[in-house]
């Protein structure tokens, strides 16, 4: 287990806290007027975090028995200049995503709106959080990219789910931490989550282009130093 990979998991982890199931809505639900019920709100993130380690498993488990098949094809030298290829082609995709030429905000409202209305029960909530990560399954590049690196790593199966579940513990972190000083701090944190509510809401057309710039760096990064380009 390199270090190089520990921290490419990790950045592609903090990346996937900034979608919308995993900072969004928690956001909006810690700003709800009212006590906070801190336990219903860590069984939204548990939630999430039950889901995409599920498909995290169901994923890694087909790649592993595909690498097994392939026997070592994913370390070849065109498969990383590939992998390398794909990763600059999604930073370069990302400018077109800069939220000044094509500002969308409506599906964040939307999102906003199913978070603050209705009944807060435990049920709806893990609902709402299933919902989201339905709903962004088409779009987690950076788990996909994080699910692709663990099963292409060599590392054991023992290894590689335990870091799977680490990757979606640290993708609710932010969430957590917010959560707590909420509960701890609440007339510090609340102009904070008020502010961020604000960044949110401003910067909504520009948050796929960072995922998408974000995410290709690292697929180049890792694809860059296997490759022996940085050597």
């Amino acid at each position: 287990m390199s270090v190089g990979l520990l921290l490419t998991l990790a950045g592609l982890a903090l990346v996937d806290s900034t979608s919308i199931g995993t900072l969004f809505i928690p956001v909006w639900l810690l700003l709800a007027p009212g006590p906070v019920n801190a336990r219903r709100i860590l069984g939204y993130l548990g939630t999430i975090v039950v889901f995409y380690f599920g498909v995290g498993l169901l994923l890694a488990l087909g790649g592993s028995r595909l690498a097994d098949v392939l026997g070592g094809a994913m370390d070849n030298r065109p498969v990383l200049w590939a992998q390398l290829v794909l990763g600059v082609g999604l930073f370069v995709l990302s400018f077109r995503y800069d939220g000044k030429r094509r500002p969308r905000s409506g599906g964040v409202l939307r999102w906003r709106d199913r978070a603050t209305a209705g009944d807060s029960s435990a049920r709806w909530l893990v609902g709402l959080a299933l919902l989201a990560a339905l709903a962004e399954v088409a779009t987690m590049l950076p788990y996909l990219g994080a699910v692709g690196l663990l099963t292409t790593s060599g590392l054991g199966a023992a290894e590689m789910v335990g870091l799977l579940a680490g990757y979606c513990l640290v993708m609710v972190l932010p969430a957590v931490l917010l959560l707590a000083a909420r509960v701890t701090l609440p007339r510090l944190i609340e102009p904070v989550l008020a502010r961020l509510n604000a960044w949110i809401m401003r910067t909504s057309g520009s948050m796929l282009g960072w995922v998408l710039g974000i995410a290709g760096f690292l697929l180049a990064r890792d694809a860059a130093f296997r490759l022996g380009l940085f050597s």
